[in-house]
Order: C-alpha cells, then structure tokens, then sequence
C-alpha cells in the first residue's frame, strides 16, 4: 500500500462513516515518509479498523518529513505512532502495529485480560 505522492497529508475514509460524533473514530499515523515499517504500520492498521470499527474511522496519514512542526501537538517522539483522537481521551501506540492484541488493548477495543 503506498501513500498519496500528490498529497502528503494522505485521508483514507472508512466507507461507511456515521454521522454522529460520538460513533466516529479518528485516528492519526505519524510516519516520515514511505519506509517498509510506515506502510506496514498503515496497512496493519487499515485491516485493523475494517474488522473492528464497521466503516466508522478516519485515518490520517501525516508524513513528519514534509510537516515536521505536525509533532509538536502530541510530542511525536517515535515513528511510526499512532494517535486515536476520538473517541476521548487521546491515546498513543508506538512501532508499526503488527502485535494485534496490544493495538486493540491500546485503542480499548480489547479488555486486559
């Protein structure tokens, strides 16, 4: 999966996103550039939000290399990281997403056992 060359702030809707606030998911990928660990990171977290989420995300992709001054908001400090913006309160996972069970703990859509 390859980023939007053209628009390096890249915006993947889910396909059947809801109207209500308090349903939608927004979520954010901090990534510098199109490294083999930022698109692993995206495309984890694509196949994640299509079977957990039911078309109700947004994912934003926000290259760090174009948009350095993007990190300050949420001190980015690792790459690839993950910000869920909503629903609240604002969480952070770090590394490319591919431990399934601790993206899903980290977003709360899984309980800790």
């Amino acid at each position: 999966m390859k980023f939007d060359k053209e628009n390096p702030d890249v915006k993947i809707k889910g396909e059947k996103v809801s109207k209500t606030a308090k349903d939608m998911w927004i979520l954010r990928l901090y990534v510098a550039g199109q490294t083999p660990k930022a698109i692993t990171a995206f495309t984890n977290l694509k196949k994640i939000c299509e079977e957990q989420l039911d078309g109700k995300y947004t994912i934003e992709v926000i290259d760090l290399l174009k948009n350095p001054h993007l990190a300050n908001e949420y001190q980015i400090v690792a790459l690839p990281t993950l910000i869920r913006k909503l629903p609240v309160p604002v969480r952070k996972i770090i590394g490319d997403l591919s431990d399934t069970e601790r993206v899903l703990i980290g977003l709360d859509l899984l309980e800790v056992n």
